[in-house]
């Protein structure tokens, strides 16, 4: 079937469609994983957003249900140059064309991605329209009247509370759109979860009496969890923190600092990170819009510990005194590189030394 993209800036790419037959709206973002599609689609923090996956091939080695990061796919759509529709790998379960239509998610492919990817580059993340059911050029323009929202983390956040047991450290997880293998990380490690909603207060945590918070990853400007950052504010002095991805950001405005959104953000498996601190550097996995001005946290007792090898962002930080830390990569890859997994040991062993 024939389909369309359609760019805020009034680009038009013909392709063919995959996935469910339909139309969708979202902010346009580019990853540049070879591998981990189905980690990358299954990630609640591409909330909103349709995917253009530079690397040419997509699909070849299949889907299975043991490499969900979540329950769905919570990007709006996704973008190919081409996908397998025969794909060869041991643990396939099915192809990505038949995960697609299983999630109503609209896809796209026979398209230049490098030029998509180029006009990201240049102008910044775009709104922009995928519709493979035949709607006229001017029907697909009136959709890009309507505006992004930016917290999609309330979205993708649990409802409830979640235990899980461990015979370890007890760890407070507040979810903002938590990716499976952050949890499976600290169940690894053995550590007694509980997780809890996005708007959980310092009441809620506090009454399980737990060793440590982590503040988890999710999509959205952090500025929008307004509630979170009030509760940060009241953990920061009385117990330790890991904050990752959006956990890093709601810590850097929780003691005053500012955030600022990218021109394109970072999005793959191959991001240089320097670890101030050890004087190593590390190939990490990242999926952020938003980064943490260093500026705005040097008067907040908060130390820069890692920066981005490519544009010199802030990729961690720690508080002077108190063991509160967080970066802004993924320690858990998924997909990509574990080399940075050090951060979670690095964790538990602040709270066991507590």
């Amino acid at each position: 079937m024939k389909a369309i993209l359609y760019l805020e800036d009034g680009s038009i790419y013909e392709g063919k469609g995959f996935g469910k037959i339909g139309t969708t709206f979202g902010e346009l973002v580019f990853n540049t994983s070879m591998t981990g599609y189905q980690e990358i689609l299954t990630d609640p923090s591409y909330a909103g957003q349709v995917i253009n996956m530079t690397y040419p091939l997509i699909g070849n080695y299949g889907v299975n249900k043991i490499e969900n990061e979540s329950s769905k796919v919570h990007a709006k759509g996704f973008i190919v140059k081409n996908i397998s529709t025969n794909p060869s790998n041991y643990m396939s379960e099915n192809g990505i064309d038949e995960m697609l239509k299983s999630m109503d998610i609209v896809g796209i492919y026979g398209v230049d991605t490098r030029s998509i990817t180029k006009k990201i580059r240049n102008s910044g993340v775009l709104k922009c329209v995928i519709s493979n059911e035949g709607l006229s050029i001017d029907e697909v323009k009136e959709l890009l009247k309507y505006e992004i929202k930016d917290d999609w983390m309330k979205d993708v956040s649990t409802k409830e509370v979640i235990h899980i047991s461990g015979d370890g450290p007890k760890v407070a997880l507040v979810d903002f759109g938590v990716k499976a293998n952050i949890v499976n990380n600290l169940k690894i490690r053995g550590c007694d979860i509980t997780i809890f909603p996005y708007n959980a207060s310092f009441e809620d945590i506090m009454s399980i009496n737990p060793s440590g918070v982590l503040l988890s990853n999710g999509p959205g400007d952090p500025k929008e969890v307004k509630e979170a950052i009030e509760t940060a504010k009241k953990l920061i002095p009385n117990i330790p923190i890991l904050g990752i991805c959006l956990g890093h950001q709601i810590l850097a405005l929780a003691v005053g600092g500012d955030t600022y959104k990218m021109k394109y953000g970072h999005r793959g498996g191959n991001h240089g990170v320097y670890d101030i601190e050890r004087d190593k550097s590390y190939i990490t996995s990242q999926n952020h819009g938003y980064a943490v001005d260093p500026e705005s946290i040097k008067d907040k007792d908060m130390i820069v510990t890692h920066i981005n090898l490519n544009d010199n962002t802030v990729e961690g930080m720690k508080h002077k005194y108190l063991p509160v830390f967080s970066v802004q990569f993924h320690p858990e890859g998924a997909p990509g590189p574990e080399d940075s997994s050090y951060i979670f040991d690095k964790f538990i062993s602040v709270l066991k030394e507590g």
